[in-house]
Order: structure tokens, then C-alpha cells, then sequence
């Protein structure tokens, strides 16, 4: 054999060696634009709750893992299309959601609130301090009622494709003015400028952005939980049928679900979630 066709073999050998070593790398996807779940330094730098909640996972499983910034429009089908193996960017798990891919068990769950600059008419919306939309009640029916009359005529703003724009269009508050963003730094952004007259996200996005803006947004109304909003925020995967759950991705799928499902139950029973939360959030939204 040459040395040129030593030297060609010996670079498909280190292609393929490449390939094999990167293959069992988990690659997590997280959007880098949503306080403190997940964020960016001013250098770029991906930081918050997530980011490191996934470090932590990834040492539980003994895996080593690549944190890959995606625009939120797009995390869902990037997931779909192998871009990369999960999603921690504070992705509630719903019924609809479900429909197209898979979840971990939750490990955390943060209020959705209505946020207004301070000396709105809305301040002092006189409501429950919280309320689950699962639960149902006349304490909730009037909560709703209460809200619904609130919003009528106003623009209320919100990152699409999330939770807190299918609440706004389920019906529950009436006939709603949305006005939809990209991220939820434009929401704050149109809020604070009175572009929006109410906007609605997690309750400690708008706590986060108060504080190191110094803007005067004040949340009203109650804390929203269930219903349209979920069953708390976890880890989103794959189906393992989308390629078959025989095939080696099905399978490698699988895996993932119960590694993270794994991973997860030691980060809460060691305390690790309810440690991280009260970094990031100053309160332990652990499930």
C-alpha cells in the first residue's frame, strides 16, 4: 500500500472513530432568551437555571453533553429533525405538545402571571392569590370572569408559541388583543415602552426583568397553574416510534427518556433542583 492510500485510509478510519465517539454525545437544546430559566451573559455565554440543572444531569448519567442555542419558533421541529437529542428551555409539558413528542417527569414548575407598568388601571385586580385550572370551582370561574373583564380592550403581549399564548386564545378570559413576539426579552421590551397594556409570561420573567432594568413592572391578578398551562416543565424528547422504536434511534431514544427520568430523580432527592431553583428563581419551584 502507498503512503497515499495509507494516508486516505487513515482519514476515513479518524472520520468514522469521529462519528462513533460524537454519536453518544447528547446535545441539549435550550433558547438562551428566557430569565432566569435560561439566558446570555453579555459575552454570549449561556447561562440560568437550565443550563446548569443540565450539567448536572449529564454528570448523573455519566454522558457527556454539548448545550446548543435554538430559537424558540423552531425548537420543536429542530427536535424532530435530529438537530439535536433534547430540549431544557423551560417547555411546559402539555397535551398538545404530547402529540408530537415526548417528555421527562417534570422537575420544575413556575406561575404564569399578568404583568403591567406600574399605575395601570389593572393594579389591584382583586382575585385569588392563585388558582389551578384544573381544579375548577367558583373560586376559579370568578377569577376568570375578573380577568376576562380586565383584558377586554386591551393588547396584551406574549412570546408565541407557548402556554401563556394558547391561554389567551382558549376562550377562558373571553376574546383576547394578542399581540405575539419572538422572545420574551421583546415582550418586556414593548411592555416597558407601553406598546402593551398587560403582557403575560412565568411570573419570575417579569420579577427578573424588573429588578435589572429597573423598570417599574408590577404583576397583577392571580398565579395561573394547570388547564392550558401544563403539568410543570421537563426535559422534551423524542417519540422513540418516530423512527421506529426497533431501529437504532428508536432505541437510543428510549434510553434517553429514562436517563434523564434517572438523572432527574437524583438531582431532586440530593437536593440539586431545589438548590439551583433558589439560585436562579430565590424561591424552590422544584416538583
Amino acid at each position: 500500500m502507498n503512503k497515499f492510500k495509507t494516508f486516505g485510509l487513515g482519514i476515513l478510519i479518524s472520520f468514522f472513530l469521529s462519528v462513533s465517539s460524537n454519536a453518544d454525545t447528547i446535545r441539549i437544546a435550550t433558547e438562551g432568551a428566557y430569565p432566569p430559566w435560561n439566558s446570555k451573559t453579555e459575552e454570549g455565554k449561556l447561562v440560568g437555571f437550565e443550563v446548569e440543572l443540565a450539567n448536572f444531569l449529564c454528570i448523573y448519567m455519566k454522558r457527556d453533553c454539548v448545550i446548543v442555542e435554538q430559537d424558540w419558533d423552531g425548537m420543536i421541529p429542530a427536535l424532530r429533525l435530529r438537530k439535536y437529542d433534547a430540549i431544557m428551555a423551560g417547555m411546559s409539558i402539555t397535551e398538545e405538545r404530547k402529540k408530537v413528542m415526548t417528555f421527562s417527569q417534570g422537575y420544575a414548575t413556575e406561575p404564569a402571571t399578568l404583568a403591567v407598568m406600574k399605575g395601570s388601571s389593572l393594579e389591584g385586580m382583586d382575585t385569588p392569590q392563585s388558582i389551578n385550572l384544573e381544579l375548577g370551582g367558583s373560586d376559579v370561574k370568578k377569577a376568570l370572569k375578573t380577568i376576562t373583564g380586565a383584558l377586554a380592550g386591551k393588547t396584551v403581549c406574549t412570546q408565541t408559541g407557548t402556554i401563556h399564548q394558547n391561554f389567551l386564545e382558549s376562550g377562558d378570559v373571553g376574546s383576547v388583543n394578542v399581540r405575539t413576539y419572538k422572545t420574551q426579552d421583546d415582550v418586556n421590551l414593548d411592555l416597558a415602552s407601553g406598546r402593551c397594556d398587560v403582557a403575560l409570561a412565568a411570573k419570575a420573567s417579569f420579577i427578573e426583568y424588573a429588578e435589572k432594568s429597573g423598570k417599574a413592572v408590577v404583576t397583577v391578578g392571580p398565579n395561573l397553574a394547570g388547564g392550558a398551562f401544563g403539568g410543570g416543565v421537563g426535559v422534551g424528547l423524542r417519540k422513540a416510534d418516530q423512527f421506529g422504536e426497533d431501529s437504532s434511534f428508536g432505541k437510543r431514544d428510549a434510553q434517553l427518556l429514562k436517563d434523564f427520568n434517572d438523572a432527574i430523580d437524583i438531582a431532586r432527592k440530593t437536593g440539586k433542583i431545589s438548590e439551583l431553583a433558589i439560585k436562579w428563581f430565590k424561591d424552590d419551584v422544584s416538583m
